[in-house]
Parts: C-alpha cells; sequence; structure tokens
C-alpha cells in the first residue's frame, strides 16, 4: 500500500476543515475502494513514512454492529499498530468485507516517521453515504 498515493477519480481522498479536531472526506465505488481510502487517508494526514526493513505480516480480524463501527474500528486498528508495534501497512489484501465483518492481511514494515499525533478516530457525525458514483464518508480524527 503506498499510503500517500495519489487518488483517482472513483476512489480517493482529501483534507476538509474542520473547527476543533481533524477531518478528511473519503469516496470510493465499494466499501473495500472506500475501506482502502480511509486507510490511505489516515497515514498520509499522519505523515507516515516506512523503513526499508523486513516486513512482517498481520491479520486483522474485526467486527462491527454496522459499516461505520466497522470503519471505525479498522482505522483504530491501524493506530493500535502504530502505537504499541511502530508497523505500518505497506500492503493489504481484504480476504473479507461486509458491513460488519473485516478480515485483512498486511504487510507491515517499521514506521521511520509519523509526524502528526491522532488520538483516536471518532464517530463525531459518521454516515457513510451512498452516492451516484458509489461510497462516501467525511472522518473526523481526535488530534
Amino acid at each position: 500500500m503506498n499510503p500517500l498515493a495519489t487518488s483517482s477519480g472513483t476512489a480517493g481522498f482529501k483534507e476538509v476543515e474542520h473547527t476543533a479536531d481533524w477531518a478528511y472526506q473519503v469516496w470510493g465505488k465499494s466499501l473495500e475502494e472506500l475501506f482502502r481510502e480511509a486507510a490511505y487517508g489516515l497515514y498520509s494526514l499522519a505523515g507516515m513514512q516506512l523503513a526499508n526493513e523486513s516486513s512482517i505480516h498481520v491479520i486483522i480480524q474485526l467486527q462491527g454492529i454496522d459499516k461505520e463501527s466497522l470503519l471505525i474500528a479498522w482505522l483504530n486498528e491501524l493506530l493500535y499498530l502504530y502505537e504499541n508495534a511502530n508497523l505500518g501497512c505497506d500492503r493489504l489484501e481484504f480476504l473479507q468485507l461486509d458491513e460488519r465483518c473485516l478480515v485483512a492481511d498486511l504487510v507491515c514494515l517499521p514506521i521511520k516517521t509519523w509526524t502528526k499525533e491522532i488520538k483516536a478516530v471518532t464517530y463525531h457525525n459518521l454516515a457513510i453515504l451512498n452516492t451516484e458514483t458509489g461510497l462516501e464518508v467525511t472522518i473526523i480524527l481526535d488530534v
């Protein structure tokens, strides 16, 4: 996964203004694209750069009551990997992803640089919306 990848027309992310915390908007044709772009956005906003070292495979299994809670769990799990193991995702494959369950195979590398501290991903005004082109969500980060 290239956390600093530029967004295509069908999937992507961009930072948006927010009064107190930090926000970014994410869009994609599918739930998989949305979750992938949400991870790219999180890493990009944090200024993450990966070290050129040996990779580690990590399997993540998460459950949620709906797709919004699953998205929050996913992003907070990526923050947990950073905070507790200094690992960032270089590549990912979703083995299962639906509105209530996520199983992902991550190839992680040690993090060389993380410039912006993020406390948590919040539920504030979180709603994954259906649009003409797919799905869209605005994510608020507690910094």
